[in-house]
């Protein structure tokens, strides 16, 4: 069975940069598959990609030799289920804030007896080229489970969530940390408090060795991260790469208009 180099690179304290996909295109994700990228994330949270087309991306992904993520919209053990029936090699769950929430989405991501997925379906043997009987066998050891930490709430369990068994990374969604981190007046946190909080997250991981991640606009802050200690890094998405290149041609044309926020990751 074909074995998933991002979660034996992360266990090894290497760290691994990829992107997030937001089209939900077959075409587009075959192509970002052979970028060079170690890992691509189909986004099921924040994108209106239905369960056929992301099963689609997540076969052309790994029959490039990338390895297929999905965030799911929540962790919920039916939505975790079918992502990982569907053929991906991992999955991102959003909004963990407790330790409870986190045993479920792991539970949901494993064979018993560690977990209480259940047994069937043969679409994600084909990735990882396998009989059907041998993934069901080996699975649990490949699937990457990667939780999200997004609330000062996840931050103050970070410790008691980033310990438990089966958790193989962390991953830091900047917007939604920043914006709950906002006072009930709908004060923003300083750029420094902002800091402080990821930095608290980096501790923790350190703390547990769980490898930590964080999305990311920029080459020089991927560096710079990596520098600190932070393992599993996304740069941008391929919207993001896509529309920045665009509003740089239309600039360089001395026409059209700039608008930064127009996608955000």
């Amino acid at each position: 069975m074909k074995k998933n180099p991002v979660k034996a690179a992360l266990a090894a304290g290497k760290p691994q940069v990829g992107t997030w996909l937001s089209f939900g295109d077959v075409f587009t994700a075959r192509l970002m598959a052979h970028v060079g990228f170690p890992w691509l994330t189909v986004d099921l949270e924040h994108s209106p990609i239905d369960w056929q087309t992301a099963s689609l991306m997540f076969a052309v992904i790994a029959d490039a030799g990338c390895i297929p993520l999905a965030r799911v919209p929540r962790g919920d053990h039916d939505l975790i289920k079918r992502v990982l029936d569907g053929g991906a090699m991992g999955i991102v769950v959003p909004m963990v804030n407790t330790v409870e929430e986190a045993k479920i989405a792991i539970a949901a991501a494993k064979y018993p007896p560690t977990g209480n997925r259940s047994i069937g379906g043969s679409i994600p043997a084909l990735n990882f080229q396998a009989p059907t009987g041998e993934y069901y066998r080996k699975a649990n050891d490949e699937i990457l489970v990667v939780l999200q930490t997004e609330s000062p709430q996840g931050v103050d369990n970070a410790e008691a969530i980033y310990s438990l068994p089966g958790v193989d990374a962390i991953f830091v969604g900047p917007n939604d940390l920043f914006w709950q981190m906002k006072s009930k007046d709908g004060t923003e946190p300083t750029p420094e408090e902002f800091e402080a909080m990821l930095q608290r997250i980096l501790a923790a991981g350190k703390k547990t060795g769980t490898p930590v991640g964080i999305h990311l606009q920029t080459i020089a802050e991927v560096n710079q991260r990596i520098s600190e200690g932070w393992q599993f890094l996304a740069l941008q998405s391929e919207l993001k790469m896509m529309v920045s290149k665009a509003q740089e041609l239309v600039a360089a044309l001395g026409q059209g208009f700039s608008n930064e926020d127009l996608v955000r990751y």
